[in-house]
């Protein structure tokens, strides 16, 4: 397993980590969630992504039992959770978004689901335009100051949104945010790619990546139609189906897989090893619901050296999606 840095901070995760969005609850029960922490464990694995609108708060009460079952060293290991949604249905004012009142709630709810005294990473999952950024920035440095939280960070922000939480951390000689958790595959590359390089540059950013597979598109197994057991399938992600399954893309998955074909790699390793090259995403978190699907995830770390520049090449003139600044 290979570590990086999270931006320009000293905490250190696996550059493939293991997420329960979607699966916990929906799609596996406890002792599958036991056996698919452990695989990623044994690996190397040290983060575990998790949040209060996954399963309304069911998945976060799945992690915490695997966790109190293994006892592992708790200095071997990190958790995040996330803020903004809620987990109760239906949401009642206050119950969602980023006032100091939701996220110091959610904060010790998440603490109580995951039985854990700290949370070593907590996102804001969306941004809030109904909050004053001061607020959502003082109310994150004072979880830190209590020691609930070790890091905070965002998902699904913009880079001005990232600069200015900074701007207001250096106003007040406050705690910004240190980590981004955006989408980052193939066929989503902009936020990665060109909005956060200011970001980058400026005050540094740690990216813990969601979706590497594009909701599984890219590992093929829509090309035949979807799978009972997929996430595809599930009730409710219609939204999911509606974003990948386009004939433009699948005309690029056919030839990116007739190449991976050709280097003797699955679709699955050789489109994670692609997101986890890029020298600015942190870790890219895993969704498998089963060992074998994990188990090959896992083998993108053995395809990273097979991307040469050539092949990149080869990739890129397949894609054609690169994203430039609008010089207009």
């Amino acid at each position: 397993m290979e570590y990086r840095y999270m931006g320009r901070t000293g905490l250190q995760l696996s550059v493939l980590s293991y997420g329960s969005w979607v699966t916990f609850h929906k799609q596996i029960e406890d002792n599958t969630a036991d056996r698919l922490m452990g695989l990623a464990y044994d690996a190397g694995i040290n983060f575990f992504d998790n949040a209060e609108g996954y399963a309304y708060g069911q998945s976060e009460l799945m992690m915490g039992r695997v966790l109190k079952a293994k006892n592992w060293d708790r200095s071997s290991y990190i958790v995040s959770s996330k803020v903004y949604f809620g987990w109760r249905d239906p949401n009642k004012p206050n119950q969602t978004g980023l006032s100091r009142k939701h996220v110091f709630e959610a904060c010790h709810e998440a603490l109580q689901r995951l039985q854990l005294d700290y949370l070593d990473l907590f996102f804001c999952h969306r941004p809030d335009p109904n909050v004053p950024i001061e607020e959502v920035v003082w109310t994150m440095h004072n979880l830190i100051q209590q020691g609930k939280v070790l890091y905070w960070g965002t998902s699904q922000w913009s880079g001005a949104e990232i600069m200015e939480a900074h701007r207001v951390a250096q106003q007040y000689g406050l705690i910004g945010p240190v980590m981004e958790q955006p989408q980052y595959n193939m066929f989503e590359r902009y936020k990665v790619e060109l909005d956060y390089k200011p970001v980058y540059q400026n005050v540094g950013l740690g990216t813990t990546i969601w979706s590497p597979l594009a909701a599984g598109f890219l590992t093929g197994k829509y090309l035949e139609g979807i799978p009972s057991d997929s996430r595809l399938a599930i009730e409710g992600f219609d939204w999911l189906k509606n974003r990948w399954l386009q004939e433009q893309k699948i005309d690029k998955l056919k030839k990116l897989m007739a190449l991976s074909n050709e280097l003797g790699v699955s679709m699955a390793s050789l489109a994670i090893a692609w997101t986890i090259r890029n020298p600015q995403v942190t870790t890219a978190i895993l969704g498998a619901t089963k060992e074998g699907q994990l188990t090959e995830n896992l083998k993108a770390l053995d395809v990273l050296p097979l991307l040469t520049p050539d092949v990149m090449n080869r990739i890129e003139n397949i894609l054609q999606n690169k994203p430039h600044m609008d010089l207009s």
